[in-house]
């Protein structure tokens, strides 16, 4: 006997609109229950989805209500940087999330997807599970965000602004956050400042931006060997970083772009015999609930998630009311910790980082 196959999604969508004589953007529309389709455009358009059984559990209930009261926050997962849920950054921006979203009178739904296959959230619109999509960071995938907004899914990003971008973005403001963190080491005598991020990711690419803008300002040259594309992950980190501190440069301070991988760094350099802060200074981003926890305590640039949840919450709503897209930037600030002070004496001269390497052998530069 043969199996019936599962409805396809896609083909459904496709198939109620080539019905309604309306494009698939519309179809998403109303079937989120968007004002921006007429009532009877509308309930054309439900009453086919419902004919062709075009949602099922949650989705179906929601057409027979004619509105979902769940927005699904993604997260894309990346082949080359398998950072997980249990990130500290993720878990503390999903539980802001949570509770913005609580406090509207919205559930979350979370989900992980791949990076080759984040045009399938749109399903979760179309069949009436969600009203509109929360994505946590651009990675690479900017092209693939941008065909979904033009196609009406109403969705918010958590990232950077991108040039040609038509969907709505929440970021924080992270050229001045890796300026404040840079000037910040020079401020403390450093001028081997090391940057430690993948600046293929837009949000890591400004942070380097003002990484550079504070060492121009100082009169410093950009020293391509002092940067290093250090992954988000953290065993990926901890490997990336153990390789760095074995072959490096000479490096008197460290900027990472997470705390997660400013705290591994602390680590491997104490286990090297050099002291946070007194040989290296550090800096981490994100300004993470650990960072006031971990010994040093850690200099961090600080997000403001809290603000950043409520104005995800926003945009996604604005999304779905067919408002043009906007940009929010949330200021970043500077926390200072033990991991950047000065020696209390403050005449102690900082160790070359990399005479105190293992197996170091001259010098070579790091990739970028």
């Amino acid at each position: 006997m043969r199996s019936e196959k599962r409805p396809n999604t896609r083909m459904q969508m496709i198939d109620i609109a080539r019905m309604a004589g309306v494009s698939v953007s519309t179809v998403s529309r109303a079937l989120a229950g968007s004002d921006l389709v007429n009532d009877a455009t509308r309930k054309k358009i439900v009453d086919l989805a419902k004919s062709l059984r075009f949602s099922a559990n949650v989705g179906a209930q929601n057409l027979r209500r004619g509105q979902s009261q769940t927005i699904a926050v993604v997260l894309p997962k990346s082949n080359a940087d398998q950072q997980p849920v249990s990130d500290p950054f993720f878990i503390s921006l999903l539980g802001e999330l949570a509770d913005a979203l609580t406090s509207r009178g919205y559930d979350m739904l979370l989900t992980r997807v791949n990076e080759d296959h984040i045009d399938d959230v749109e399903g979760l619109v179309v069949s009436g599970r969600a009203l509109g999509i929360v994505v946590i960071g651009q990675w690479l995938h900017h092209y693939v965000l941008t065909g979904l907004a033009a196609r009406g899914v109403p969705i918010a990003v958590w990232g950077a602004t991108l040039p040609g971008s038509n969907y709505f973005t929440v970021g924080g403001d992270n050229r001045l956050g890796g300026k404040l963190a840079t000037e910040h080491l020079i401020a403390c005598g450093r001028r081997r400042i090391m940057f430690l991020g993948d600046t293929r990711l837009p949000e890591v690419a400004l942070r380097f931006e003002g990484y550079r803008d504070a060492l121009i300002g100082a009169g410093y040259l950009v020293n391509p060997g002092l940067t290093a594309a250090v992954p988000f992950e953290g065993k990926a980190a901890r490997r990336s970083l153990e390789d760095l501190f074995d072959h490096t440069a000479d490096f008197d301070a460290l900027f990472a772009c997470s705390d997660l991988i400013a705290m591994t760094a602390n680590g491997l350099l104490n286990a090297r015999g050099l002291r946070v802060p007194d040989d290296v200074c550090v800096v981490g981003y994100d300004d993470l609930s650990l960072a006031s926890q971990v010994h040093p305590t850690l200099t961090s640039v600080r997000q403001p998630l809290a603000a950043a949840a409520q104005a995800l919450v926003d945009a996604v709503l604005a999304a779905r009311e067919g408002k043009a897209p906007a940009l929010v930037v949330l200021e970043t600030t500077l926390i200072q910790r033990e991991s950047s002070q000065l020696a209390a004496s403050g005449v102690n001269k900082p160790k070359v980082a990399a005479r105190s390497a293992k197996s170091a052998k001259g010098t070579k530069g790091a990739k970028r």
